[in-house]
């Protein structure tokens, strides 16, 4: 198994669609945290969907979602890049017991954030429902946020997560009943064949009748954006002062990045010259110790 990309259309249907399947970049992520099981699952599912969306955007730059709730899981992030680059964490206090998103999230709420590398960021933000999966909020975000008639199916194990999107493309020609015909055939996927049989095979077994067209595979792959200098942009923003006071007390700064688990060191020395210097960039999905 590998982790690919595949991304389609109809040719004669205002229809477009993708399907991913992750391996390597969803261990990638899980071996760097203790991460209950019930959390793992849903952190896979967010990455297939993740992915999924970000091979639907026709720009340079990072797609972000994120969970926030107020039961035991306090935050998921995963984030996507155009070159199908990825990342992920989450938060959660105590024990995460087996159950329902709504049973880990408790009440909360959405976010989508897409940050071009040129141009200002784009945030949307819809209310998590009790009872929704993740597939469900996404559904529902993108008919409320963004108008457009999408629908998305995923699955997530220990050995990899899966994902199909079928969106209706605004202004397609083609046969208009055709939404309906491809949303019924798509609903004719089961878990078992999304994370184990060769996407293209999916695609043959969902829409042999259809006429598609297949485009390119990408290759999704684990990287994380961290770096000494974003990381330095952010503890500028955190304030001389507060800086100083843990140089006092510590006779260093250690920083982690929650994405990958990377360890930044910062000296006197090294804090002298960040607050000597000019501005960096920040970074989220740090922690300060």
């Amino acid at each position: 198994m590998q982790d690919i990309l595949e991304r389609f259309v109809f040719d004669d249907a205002p229809v477009r669609g993708e399907l991913v399947q992750l391996h390597d970049t969803l261990h990638e992520v899980l071996d760097r945290h203790a991460y209950p099981p019930v959390l793992q699952k849903i952190i896979g599912e967010l990455m297939a969907a993740a992915s999924l969306l970000s091979a639907t955007l026709k720009f340079e730059g990072t797609l972000i979602m994120q969970l926030h709730g107020s039961g035991p899981v306090k935050l998921i992030v995963v984030e996507c890049t155009s070159d199908m680059t990825m990342r992920a964490t989450a938060r959660w206090d105590g024990e995460v017991p087996e159950g329902t998103l709504s049973d880990l999230l408790g009440e909360g709420k959405f976010v989508m954030t897409l940050d071009p590398d040129e141009g200002e960021p784009y945030q949307g933000i819809v209310a998590y429902q009790p009872g929704q999966s993740v597939a469900e909020i996404i559904e529902h975000y993108m008919r409320s946020s963004e108008q457009l008639e999408t629908r998305i199916w995923l699955a997530s194990q220990n050995s990899g997560a899966a994902g199909l999107l079928v969106q209706k493309m605004p202004a397609g020609k083609g046969d208009a009943d055709a939404w309906d015909r491809i949303q019924k055939l798509s609903e004719t996927i089961t878990r078992e064949e999304l994370l184990g049989l060769a996407p293209r095979d999916v695609l043959y077994r969902l829409f042999n009748q259809e006429l598609v067209r297949v485009f390119d595979p990408q290759t999704p792959r684990f990287a994380c954006t961290c770096s000494r200098e974003r990381v330095g942009g952010m503890l500028k923003m955190v304030g001389h002062e507060e800086v100083e006071g843990v140089i006092e007390e510590r006779g260093k700064v250690e920083v982690t990045c929650e994405f990958c688990g990377k360890e930044y060191g910062f000296d006197a020395v090294d804090v002298a010259q960040l607050f000597a210097g000019g501005s960096t960039t920040i970074a989220p999905g740090n922690q300060v110790h």
